[in-house]
């Protein structure tokens, strides 16, 4: 028998990390694993979709009336302005695929994983993904050469708001290699998906047959 597959419900797993210290490649790596069958979490948004977008697969594009609609409704798990455009995570598609049994990868910030946690708290499994030093997070953000000094320099400096918040966390990574942060990133999926509360409903049968058996 599973036990990941024994009748669990699914898990949110919330990956968060300062820019340029390897999230958006950390949840590439788990979600290009198939066998690990994540389905990443799509924000809904108000900001304009870009010519390189596509709607419902980099984001779900709504007008600011739909998304106050929908955030004063509680259909939002949680939700941020960002430079003037609103950002939010719809409630109904993740609940139905917890339900499914399968998790949910989540790519926000700690203000969106309080939110998150606040609401679902069962469900829920934080990941903070911390860069060896900030000198190599300068050096990360400036080989990506996508912003200017002074963009930069900027990042840099939310980037230390929001390394200490890493003590929000359930578990801290330090990326330093990326290959070793990914495998410890499989181990706690692998564990987290074992944990009692998840695997109880399906395991209470077998226990109860094992209890039954003559020996």
């Amino acid at each position: 028998m599973e036990m990941e597959s024994a009748g669990r419900r699914g898990l949110m797993l919330i990956l968060s990390s300062p820019s340029g210290a390897g999230k958006t490649t950390l949840t590439r790596m788990l979600l290009q694993k198939k066998e690990l069958d994540l389905t990443l979490s799509i924000s809904l948004t108000t900001r304009k979709r870009r010519s390189s977008e596509a709607d419902g697969i980099h984001y779900h594009f709504t007008g600011h009336a739909e998304f106050a609609r929908r955030r004063d409704g509680g259909e939002l798990l949680e939700h941020a302005e960002v430079h003037g455009n609103f950002y939010g995570t719809p409630r109904a598609p993740v609940e139905a695929i917890l339900a499914q049994g399968r998790d949910v990868l989540f790519d926000i910030d700690y203000q969106g994983a309080r939110q998150v946690r606040e609401k679902m708290p069962r469900d829920v499994v934080t990941i903070f993904v911390l860069p060896p030093s900030m000198r190599e997070l300068r050096a990360r953000l400036e080989r990506r050469a996508e912003d200017n000094q002074e963009t930069i320099l900027k990042r840099l400096d939310n980037a230390r708001h929001e390394i200490s918040r890493w003590g929000d966390y359930d578990y801290v990574l330090i990326n330093d290699d990326i290959q070793k942060t990914f495998e410890d990133l499989l181990a706690i999926v692998r564990a987290e998906r074992l944990r009692r509360p998840r695997v109880a409903a399906g395991v209470e049968d077998f226990v109860a047959g094992l209890l039954r058996e003559e020996i």
